[in-house]
């Protein structure tokens, strides 16, 4: 009989005992059927369940089944796209509708994003590191990273980061410096985070000490959730962008232009010339330009080319 359940990726994770990266991989390589639900991915117990049968010592293997006569492989290819920002599912969607490949989405931070990419996890990845001893966002930490991979690094966006306060701005914070007063409480970002690394080293210029600050250690994973916690008193202040701001009762300090770029391996010929022809594409520039904070004046622009 058949079961209908439906699993999570960190609950497969567990039933699987792997990583989740792990079970990204299974799923990037058709191994492992999974579908979207809103921003979720899931996987159904029976696939699960035929995935462990398959796998069996000396069980068939029918990942491949030899074609009927006349029958045609399906020309598709699976790709994973990680990042956070919603310009990343606008993306993901045109990719698929204008392209032949279909899209997996995975929701990391920019560092654990290039990192997944490095491993091999991750098809495009989304980055906004701010290089404090170059004062260049993205291409510092992807060279390092990537040492040995060519890649393509492609503006998508630009967006304004800054200082989440509270409306009206009691405690008068007007820069970096002011969050080390005293009665200052703040909310952070999770580790490998752009928001977080453009903190360290913005703190890192000001020499002051991150676990001196009150609040350095809440972490909250997303934009939208510090900027809520910072509209609701559970802090006084957060970073992130400046979009966010249009949807949680703050009030925004700007601090810097960030690039948020995107990085493709530029073995995968396809590929890179699919996500250029996305990126520069009318119909996407135009869906993007509805959205409050982006700067598109170099979208589409390859900012490196190794």
């Amino acid at each position: 009989m058949s079961d209908n359940s439906s699993y999570t990726i960190e609950e497969v994770s567990q039933l699987l005992r792997v990583s989740k990266l792990t079970v990204y991989d299974l799923i990037k390589k058709g191994d492992l059927p999974a579908y979207r639900v809103g921003r979720q991915m899931r996987v159904d117990h029976d696939d699960i369940e035929k995935y462990k049968s398959k796998n069996k010592t000396g069980a068939r293997n029918e990942r491949n089944p030899p074609k009927e006569q006349g029958q045609t492989a399906r020309q598709t290819s699976q790709i994973i796209i990680s990042g956070q920002d919603i310009a990343l599912d606008m993306l993901s969607k045109h990719v698929e509708n204008h392209t032949s490949f279909s899209t997996l989405r995975l929701y990391n931070g920019s560092l654990n994003s290039l990192m997944s990419m490095y491993n091999g996890e991750c098809d495009v990845v989304s980055v906004h590191l701010y290089d404090g001893e170059t004062g260049e966002y993205n291409t510092p930490y992807v060279k390092r990273i990537l040492v040995s991979q060519p890649f393509i690094q492609m503006n998508l966006v630009q967006r304004q980061a800054g200082i989440y306060v509270q409306k009206g701005n009691p405690h008068q914070i007007n820069s970096m410096k002011d969050l080390s007063k005293v009665n200052i409480k703040m909310v952070n970002r999770e580790i490998g985070s752009g928001a977080r690394i453009l903190l360290d080293e913005q703190l890192k210029k000001q020499g002051i000490r991150p676990q001196s600050l009150n609040g350095y250690d809440n972490i909250l994973t997303s934009h939208y959730s510090v900027a809520s916690a910072v509209a609701g008193g559970q802090a006084d202040v957060g970073i992130g962008i400046e979009n966010v701001t249009k949807m949680v009762n703050v009030d925004f300090i700007p601090l810097i232009m960030e690039q948020y770029d995107l990085i493709i391996l530029k073995e995968n010929e396809k590929l890179v010339e699919a996500i250029k022809e996305t990126v520069k594409s009318k119909e996407y520039q135009t869906q993007l330009k509805q959205f409050y904070g982006y700067d598109l004046s170099l979208s589409g622009k390859i900012i490196f080319d190794s």
